[in-house]
């Protein structure tokens, strides 16, 4: 009896690939696509260019495939887990990852749920990253063979019961050889380039998105440096993420990087390049993508935001979900909100949110 998968179809290259690639292997395949309530069609789009809006490129995906397309409504669930703490977070100052939450939230959460009461013994997706099944049933998350495409990082908030019922048929291939799959299975119209912007935010600045839902951001305030010296004028601390060189808009010696976000004083802290520089942060509400949860420090290799580098570390455990990150070299830009991963070789051990 042929093995029923369902394949989280967006619209996209990869995803129709995976699906594709699913059949050909003799899966039973259902796809599935979720509206989050933020898609944008030709009525909305405002350019005027006939975008085709997702739900319409996966019908003519699984028509093209020849196979079903269930199509679930996401969009209370969305707005409340994914765009609500995407608002929240910047409200709060610190830099939001959506994808890494949605991804547990929305993907392997409640679209896997729906995905299992169809029949479905696993959610496969376009994502480049491989599991393996060890031999004491433990599910290993690993990194894609493709180092330019590799999306473990924002994977590393699943958990076991996920891992064990999910599947990412493109993480033993390079996105050369997936382009090559798509031109053999006919999917040359998916072949645009990649949208780097988040899929709630389309047709504006996420800035604009943010003034216009946090109108108390929005507040003009000081910018000061690291010795509270006044240097200019801000307007408004939701438009600025630590690390940002871009857009400070002062002159100086060096060029200036955003320090910190004083959300009390509603005050832009700006220093030079070695100001940003740290050896240890704190990680909280850790997902331990392993069976058994750390209680001794471990030697790990930390990855601080999706294209950072990894860099070599102690994890301390300090209680289940916490623990203190210290780098064997300074690292910078370590940004509050964002999601710390660590790892092992290829192998994701887990991860937490930057405090």
């Amino acid at each position: 009896m042929r093995k029923t998968v369902a394949v989280a179809l967006s619209g996209g290259l990869d995803s129709a690939v995976a699906a594709a690639f699913l059949k050909k292997e003799n899966y039973q395949v259902i796809g599935v696509y979720f509206q989050t309530g933020y898609e944008f069609s030709p009525a909305n789009s405002g350019t005027g260019k006939g975008v085709t809006c997702g739900k319409t490129l996966a019908e003519q995906v699984a028509e093209q495939i020849g196979i079903p397309l269930e199509v679930f409504d996401c969009s209370r669930h969305f707005r409340r887990e994914v765009v609500d703490y995407f608002i929240d977070t910047y409200h709060s100052g610190q830099t939001p990852n959506p994808c890494v939450v949605c991804n547990k939230r929305i993907k392997f959460g409640y679209v896997m749920e729906k995905a299992m009461a169809l029949g479905a013994s696993a959610l496969a997706t376009g994502h480049y990253c491989r599991i393996k099944r060890k031999a004491n049933g433990e599910f290993w998350l690993l990194k894609g063979i493709d180092p330019a495409k590799d999306q473990s990082y924002f994977l590393a908030r699943l958990g076991q019961d996920q891992l064990s019922h999910a599947l990412f048929p493109l993480g033993d291939y390079t996105k050369n050889q997936v382009r090559e799959m798509a031109k053999t299975w006919g999917f040359r119209s998916l072949m645009k380039k990649e949208s780097q912007q988040l899929c709630f935010i389309r047709h504006e600045s996420y800035k604009d998105f943010l003034s216009r839902r946090m109108q108390s951001q929005g507040t003009a305030g000081p910018i000061v440096n690291t010795r509270g010296e006044v240097l200019g004028r801000h307007h408004g601390l939701h438009t600025y993420t630590i690390g940002q060189r871009r857009g400070i808009g002062i002159p100086g010696p060096q060029p200036y990087y955003v320090i910190r976000l004083d959300m009390s004083g509603n005050r832009l802290v700006i220093g030079f390049r070695d100001e940003l520089a740290a050896t240890e942060c704190e990680v909280k509400s850790i997902n331990w993508t392993t069976i058994r949860t750390p209680d001794e420090p471990i030697s790990a290799r930390t990855r601080i935001r999706y294209r950072h580098k990894e860099a070599d570390s102690i994890i301390t455990p300090a209680g289940r979900k916490t623990a203190i990150v210290r780098f064997s070299e300074p690292q910078y830009a370590i940004t509050p909100g964002q999601a710390a991963v660590f790892y092992q070789g290829d192998r994701v051990l887990g991860g937490g949110w930057i405090a």
